[in-house]
């Protein structure tokens, strides 16, 4: 099978290239349900070209034919604000592209995609799509738009005027479909593209995207960054192994304190305890001197007549 390379750094250099868009197209195609046509690329947040970047992070925002806006992000390291993140980088697009004084209606639609080689949330799917919508709080009737709206804005439904977005958890996915999304996934995750690959934009991957067509220093950048990649993921693991082991040993000194605690506690309990009856006998004692009778000293004290007797 040939060696292609990787989706991330085919991002970094050579997608950019306008003769390279039916590949980018033909992901956002498939994500998207309909066939999409890249007008030109715009810049990004991200664009790092640093061969030795350790974030291996890297963005295409990609502009199609009706202005609306495509930002595909591609990150390998685990984030924890990752969400967030996601909606930062709508967010900064949004006001980005609208000319002070322009009115609302000129907000561009925005699809945010991102691929994440990462254990992003919980979760057992591998895509995941966001939109939004409004419902009432009492029918769960959804909110439409109005006939002019539609007819202004030339879409259907409220979700079509915000951004939308897509996350591929493509981490350790490996299994070969005849479904053009899961054909993607698959390359995603190992940059195989095998023979009868049909979904669209991989035929043109498996063109463009060999590792045998880069040049001498092309491909040695390219190995650094593969290099990377795996210290990355390495550190990742290193990082969660010593965090499970620094959390059971945490337990068991937690463990072991509770364990003291409730040992002292219990201790001061029965403490308390013998305390209070040593008192009681000694109050039986004075009790009996005094000439009260048996029965009217467990009254008197709480203890029984068979604690009482032989005590006195």
């Amino acid at each position: 099978m040939e060696n292609y390379i990787r989706f991330d750094w085919a991002m970094k250099r050579m997608l950019r290239d306008k003769a390279n868009y039916g590949v980018l197209e033909g992901l956002m195609t498939t994500l998207l349900g309909q066939p999409i046509k890249i007008q030109k690329l715009l810049e990004s947040e991200s664009n790092q070209e640093n061969e030795d970047d350790k974030q291996n992070r890297v963005d295409v925002l990609a502009e199609g034919a009706d202005g609306e806006l495509y930002l595909i992000e591609v990150q390998n390291e685990t984030e924890f604000a990752y969400f967030q993140r996601m909606l930062f980088g709508t967010s900064k697009l949004v006001t980005e592209y609208i000319n002070r004084g322009q009115g609302y209606e000129n907000i561009r639609k925005i699809y945010s995609i991102n691929i994440v080689y990462f254990n992003l949330g919980e979760g057992k799917d591998y895509v995941y799509h966001g939109k939004t919508e409004f419902f009432g709080i009492h029918d769960n009737e959804k909110l439409r738009l109005s006939p002019f709206q539609q007819q202004k804005f030339k879409v259907d439904a409220v979700s079509e005027l915000y951004p939308e977005y897509w996350i591929l958890k493509v981490n350790d996915f490996n299994k070969w479909s005849k479904t053009p999304l899961e054909q993607w996934i698959y390359f995603l995750s190992t940059s195989e593209i095998p023979e009868d690959a049909d979904a669209p934009g991989l035929p043109e991957a498996r063109k463009k995207l060999k590792v045998d067509h880069m040049s001498h220093a092309e491909r040695n950048a390219y190995y650094r960054h593969l290099d990377n990649v795996v210290i990355l993921r390495d550190n990742i693991i290193t990082a969660r192994g010593e965090g499970k082991l620094e959390g059971k040993l945490e337990g068991l000194e937690e463990g072991r304190k509770k364990g003291r605690e409730e040992g002292r506690e219990e201790g001061r309990r029965e403490g308390h305890a013998e305390g209070v009856k040593a008192a009681k006998l000694e109050t039986a004692k004075n009790l009996h001197r005094m000439g009260l009778s048996l029965a009217d000293i467990a009254k008197a004290t709480d203890l029984s007549e068979e604690e009482l007797k032989g005590k006195l």
